[in-house]
């Protein structure tokens, strides 16, 4: 019963806060609209007038974009993706990747003090056990290009690795490092196909395959070099 509890005790935490979302929604009436007419801008196919829209907000524009993409580590249920879009559909293609890039940072910088504070019992219930012990595998083994090979592909769960990078003691500059190696591209890309909404869901499907290709390719090469020196010590 614990284990099962500790295996979904990621998507309750992004269930109570969608769920307060949703009351929120349904209990204000400013949010409420607020909300309607985000969506629609967003969904109307022109340009213009979403970045006219998001031009009114001023600064808190992209202070609430980056804000999403800092609580997105918990809200698992949302892709890492959808922030990058919206950013770059109300600011354009360089000011919206760097709306993103400095959401990420910030969001990394948090996620891994988290981890390196909170360790292993508080991130075990929120991300559950089975999760966690696949991701300190990965950082744990391959490091560095774990990192980047799981921020650069926008199919391949990311949510718990700034934490899991912050309890494995990863070296901070070596971690942010790798995750700007993993995002710098992935944004740009994610930004260029935004910019053309008919071909953002093939985009998308280039990225993420170009990535598990290479995620797949470098643990041939890893898994080969380990090998090879195993056998040498042998």
């Amino acid at each position: 019963m614990k284990n099962s509890v500790s295996k979904y005790s990621s998507f309750f935490l992004s269930g109570v806060i969608l769920l307060l979302l949703l009351a929120a929604y349904f209990s204000l009436p400013s949010f409420r609209e607020f909300v309607d007419t985000t969506i629609r801008v967003l969904t109307n196919g022109n340009t213009d007038i979403t970045r006219a829209y998001f031009k009114d907000f001023g600064v808190w524009g992209p202070v609430a974009i980056i804000l999403f993409i800092i609580l997105q580590m918990f809200l698992i249920i949302f892709p890492s993706w959808i922030p990058i879009i919206v950013a770059v559909m109300a600011y354009g293609f360089w000011w919206g990747s760097l709306i993103s890039l400095t959401g990420v940072v910030l969001a990394s910088y948090i996620g891994y003090f988290i981890g390196e504070k909170l360790k292993g019992v508080f991130l075990t219930k929120i991300f559950g056990e089975d999760k966690l012990k696949k991701m300190d595998f990965w950082i744990g083994n391959y490091g560095f290009g774990s990192v980047i090979l799981f921020r650069i592909s926008p199919f391949l769960s990311n949510d718990s690795i700034s934490f899991i990078a912050g309890m494995l003691g990863m070296e901070l500059k070596k971690f942010i490092y790798a995750t700007l190696c993993g995002m710098v591209p992935l944004t740009l890309a994610i930004a260029y196909f935004s910019e053309d909404p008919s071909k953002l869901k093939e985009g998308l499907y280039w990225i993420g395959g170009v990535g598990l290709v290479a995620y797949a390719i470098y643990i041939l090469i890893d898994y080969k070099k380990r090998r090879k020196n195993s056998n040498s010590k042998a």
